[in-house]
């Protein structure tokens, strides 16, 4: 593990090879919910974006073979303009400032949502590749565990008791089983408003290194349940019928019904959240990064919602209303 005095050697000795020793100027410009941090690089009118992700802490490989797998299929993805891969430096052109999420309040919403959502055929036809992990029974337990070690335990202080545990294994069980059951297609896994950038008239993708192949609604349950921006009811009813019949055009749903879409959506979403959820917490405790909390009432009660609509997941909906919503208010409350 290097640290910060070694990180900004590393750096200063990659700019000034890469500009053939001409000034330049560094601006942070934010990080992210990962070990990795981004630098605005000025050289005169020219800026370039430097992805600063130190090995010891993340394997960059994926991000630079997925670069090129999702450009092989028309998407627009940041560009790779030079490498120092043994200290994790990744110089890449500047895609400016604008995210989806800068332009929900937009008239225009609708109309970029749509956009956004004809996409994701194109995602899903991606090429498999040895980057991917395997999206299997125990690493989709693992994401949902997440939520019991982190949140439950691990800030709430919280235990199952015999039954609780024996209907939250039983909860587990059927959110695997619905993710395993549908078409499997290769998914950005982070396909929300903050991880699509505006370059001028075209949209690009970021944050695609962690890229699998799994079910089909996993991208549509992050682009319309965003964790971070609720859509109104009619629009995510509006948008939600478009995106069955864009996965439907492309061949995507095998003839999947629209009934067992809707349930497929719903249930992704379930395990989606939990996860997303518990990543809060862990950024929290573990990285010292308390950015996110404001979002896990939001994410919860998405949960709480779905689950309310499903008789087998009647007990998640009323065990997180009545047990885990107030501890969490109340951790929030106590926190301010």
């Amino acid at each position: 593990m290097t640290n910060n005095t070694e990180r900004k050697t590393y750096i200063d000795r990659f700019l000034t090879q890469f500009f053939r020793g001409r000034p330049y100027q560094v601006e942070v410009v934010t990080g992210d919910a990962s070990f990795r941090r981004y630098l605005r690089v000025h050289k005169e009118s020219e800026s370039y974006i430097l992805m600063d992700s130190d090995p010891s802490k993340v394997n960059n490989d994926p991000f630079v073979e997925l670069n090129a797998s999702f450009s092989q299929v028309g998407l627009r993805v940041p560009e790779i303009i030079a490498t120092d891969m043994t200290h994790g430096l990744l110089l890449l052109n500047d895609l400016g400032c604008e995210h989806l999420a800068d332009l929900l309040q937009s008239p225009d919403r609708l109309k970029y949502y749509k956009s956004v959502l004809a996409l994701i055929p194109s995602i899903a036809k991606v090429a498999y590749s040895p980057y991917m992990k395997p999206y299997d029974s125990a690493f989709i337990q693992q994401e949902i565990e997440i939520f019991e070690q982190w949140l439950l335990a691990g800030w709430l202080d919280y235990e199952l008791d015999d039954y609780q545990n024996a209907q939250w294994q039983l909860c587990k069980h059927q959110l695997v089983e619905n993710m395993l059951s549908q078409p499997q297609t290769t998914m950005h896994r982070d396909f929300h408003s903050r991880n699509i950038m505006r370059d001028e008239y075209h949209w690009v993708l970021i944050d695609y290194q962690d890229a699998v192949q799994g079910p089909v609604t996993y991208d549509v349950v992050s682009l319309l349940r965003d964790c971070y921006f609720r859509l109104p009811d009619d629009e995510f009813s509006l948008l939600h019928n478009e995106s069955y019949h864009i996965l439907t055009s492309a061949g995507l749903l095998n003839g999947m019904s629209y009934t067992d879409y809707q349930r497929y959506f719903d249930l992704t979403g379930l395990q989606r959240h939990l996860k997303a959820a518990g990543i809060f917490i862990r950024l929290l405790l573990r990285d010292n990064k308390g950015g996110y909390l404001n979002n896990i009432i939001p994410t919860l009660e998405y949960v709480i919602e779905v689950a309310e609509r499903y008789e087998c997941f009647q007990w998640l909906a009323t065990w997180l209303a009545n047990e885990i919503m107030p501890l969490i208010d109340n951790k929030l409350n106590t926190a301010k």
